[in-house]
């Protein structure tokens, strides 16, 4: 795990891959998917306060239908835990299986705190697990943790 440093602790998870920090510019591209379309629309709207280009998909499999037909590179996924069709634990372990994919670090969201389903996630890959409903300082923790990424 990196040292944490002044970003408030956003290493959880071991850390980034230096393949992942990839130049795009001060508008990181972040996927955002989530089921709930004021869930979706509230974390879309944080992330555009943060300068960050968003994306976004109702469930799991338009998540990686949109992942696997993109030319445009995406730099963060974040995704709700629970979701009909594909969970968000289950995109986690399709994304960290894929030889293309496995370097975007993926964000877990939940409104259940949860400890097993926090450090199952964790352990498959996730880069941080993020309780529901989110808020600008989360969003900030997020950005300053790609930030890092990219040295």
């Amino acid at each position: 795990m990196d040292g944490g440093g002044s970003c408030g602790g956003c290493s959880v998870g071991g850390g980034c891959s230096k393949d992942m920090a990839v130049e795009f510019g001060d508008e990181p591209h972040v996927l955002a998917v989530d089921d709930n379309l004021i869930d979706r629309k509230i974390v879309e709207k944080l992330l555009k306060n943060s300068s960050c280009k968003v994306t976004t998909a109702e469930n799991g499999l338009r998540a990686l239908e949109y992942l696997e037909g993109t030319v445009s590179k995406v730099n963060l996924i974040i995704t709700d835990y629970c979701m009909p069709g594909m969970t968000g634990y289950e995109l986690l372990k399709k994304i960290k299986e894929s030889s293309v994919l496995r370097e975007v670090p993926v964000v877990i969201m939940s409104s259940e705190n949860s400890p097993t389903r926090i450090s199952q996630c964790l352990e498959e890959g996730a880069q941080m697990f993020m309780l529901k409903p989110l808020k600008q300082s989360d969003v900030k923790q997020l950005k300053c943790h790609l930030m890092k990424c990219r040295g």
